[in-house]
């Protein structure tokens, strides 16, 4: 079985003046298709840059304390070590979601995860081009495996689903925030694991070093967030099941299984190594929880919440319905038919899509928070940034679901929804950045303040005041240990 043949770009037709008409796979068509995306990814990174940051909850502070410290090469901090980190985020009360081991040291909640990643960008002062780069790589992984599944259109159209919903430019904007950043892994992964499976025709060796960055991409993602561990077992498990047919070498199979047994020895002796158990993670017993029981609170609140700030779910749903029915219809057909093909890939993200958004359709504090109240979020009415963002790394197989139903559109209808789609998410950006701070319970174990007032500026942000008592030229101010400011060593 041959999970896809080279598909034959149509003949192009003369428009009557000498040139060919452009068709979707035409050398023409593709030329546009990449300056689309080009021009969708440069539209996305002016928007995203040229506001000014903002810290909206207590995760934002969690993770830019993390990412200080390991600038400053400690993970484990003693006490007061810790009272001077958090002293100097201005933080007079609340916490910065630290753990504090039985050993006395204190250990960030974040750890192991994107303060690592981050704090590459922080040393070189480039924090906020951080989801912003992660971003790009989205871009080239959606382009290329959806170029290789279905067209060059489709691919262009896949970038700009991706960059422009208001949760990507929310959380793309938040350089603190791990939230786009992993998404884009996860979209990275997909789409180069499409490519690297779909592609026969390529030498062995390329389709190996393809599959090797789509699966460290989806292990960078997991190390980002342990929960996105869920997506890479379905890239692990589509690669299983397509592997014969994909015509897959045994030797590019294990190489593809060391890479992920390298993931789990890293995570593991991380975690022995810092909570003393493999299986312990930077938060208390049953502060992370999932039940079937939060099932119902959150499918009440969620779909609005969803739909305003990723609208392509729906666009994605009824793609994944057409392939179905077309699969049906067609079901005599040849193995390597576009109907069979399309029914296998699309059946892999539909998968990693609904198992990621089924888990957290199943946690407890989203419904909890959802039920609004003293200390809660803003209830099933509002749409809240710290409710979407759990929900965020399925955005890449949403675009990808959602850019195959889109190139089958007329062209000036494909374009015209598209520019909605552009619209809706500018509009869905500009209301979720200029929220109030979530205070309160706003994240598990959180705590930091009332949230009251506008939406906390970062120091160094454009247009930002520096804090009262900050040192000029500090990027977060205040004294670290010895009387420093935040880039003195830790006390």
């Amino acid at each position: 079985m041959v999970i896809c043949e080279e598909r034959t770009p149509e003949p192009e037709a003369s428009s009557g003046r000498g040139a060919p008409l452009a068709t979707p796979d035409s050398p023409r068509w593709r030329r546009w298709s990449l300056w689309s995306s080009l021009v969708a990814f440069a539209a996305f990174a002016v928007v995203v840059l040229t506001r000014s940051s903002a810290m909206l909850e207590p995760d934002d502070f969690a993770y830019r304390a993390s990412i200080v410290a390991l600038s400053h090469g400690e993970i484990l901090l003693t006490n007061a070590q810790y009272l001077s980190l958090k002293a100097s985020m201005g933080l007079s009360q609340g916490t910065l979601q630290w753990h504090h081991m039985a050993s006395g040291y204190w250990i960030s909640e974040k750890n192991p995860g994107y303060p690592f990643v981050a704090v590459l960008f922080y040393a070189l002062g480039l924090l906020r081009l951080t989801p912003v780069f992660f971003g790009a790589l989205a871009c080239v992984g959606l382009f290329v495996g959806v170029r290789r599944w279905v067209s060059a259109r489709a691919g262009a159209l896949a970038v700009w689903l991706y960059c422009f919903s208001g949760a990507a430019l929310t959380f793309a904007w938040r350089s603190t925030m791990p939230s786009f950043s992993d998404a884009s892994l996860i979209a990275t992964g997909f789409g180069l694991l499409v490519w690297a499976i779909l592609a026969v025709e390529a030498s062995a060796h390329r389709r190996l070093w393809v599959g090797l960055g789509a699966f460290g991409s989806l292990e960078l993602a997991v190390f980002i967030r342990y929960t996105n561990v869920i997506e890479l077992v379905v890239a692990v498990a589509a690669v299983a099941v397509l592997a014969r047919g994909a015509r897959l070498r045994r030797a590019t199979l294990v190489s593809w299984g060391a890479s992920v047994l390298a993931l789990g020895v890293l995570v593991l002796g991380f975690d022995q190594w810092a909570y003393g158990s493999a299986t312990s993670t930077g938060y208390s017993p049953g502060e992370i929880s999932f039940s079937l029981s939060a099932l119902w609170p959150n499918l009440q609140g969620m779909p609005a919440q969803l739909t305003a700030s990723m609208p392509l779910w729906i666009l994605a749903a009824v793609a994944v319905a057409v392939i179905a029915t077309r699969r049906l219809r067609a079901r005599a057909s040849a193995p390597s038919s576009p109907e069979r093909v399309d029914a296998r890939i699309a059946a892999v993200l539909t998968i990693g899509w609904l198992a990621l958004w089924g888990l957290y359709l199943c946690y407890t504090w989203t419904a909890d928070q959802l039920g609004g109240g003293p200390g809660r979020g803003p209830g099933a009415g509002a749409v809240s940034v710290h409710l979407i963002r759990f929900y965020l790394p399925a955005l890449g197989l949403l675009a990808m679901l959602a850019a195959w139903l889109l190139a089958r559109f007329w062209r000036p209808a494909m374009v015209g929804l598209v520019g909605l789609l552009v619209a809706a998410a500018l509009l869905s950006f500009s209301s979720m950045a200029s929220q109030s701070p979530v205070g309160g319970n706003a994240g598990p174990g959180a705590g930091a303040g009332p949230g009251n007032g506008p939406a906390t500026r970062l120091p160094g942000s454009p247009g930002a005041p520096a804090p009262t008592g900050t040192p000029p030229g500090g990027p977060l101010g205040g004294p670290l240990g010895s009387g420093g400011d935040a880039t003195s060593t830790l006390g």
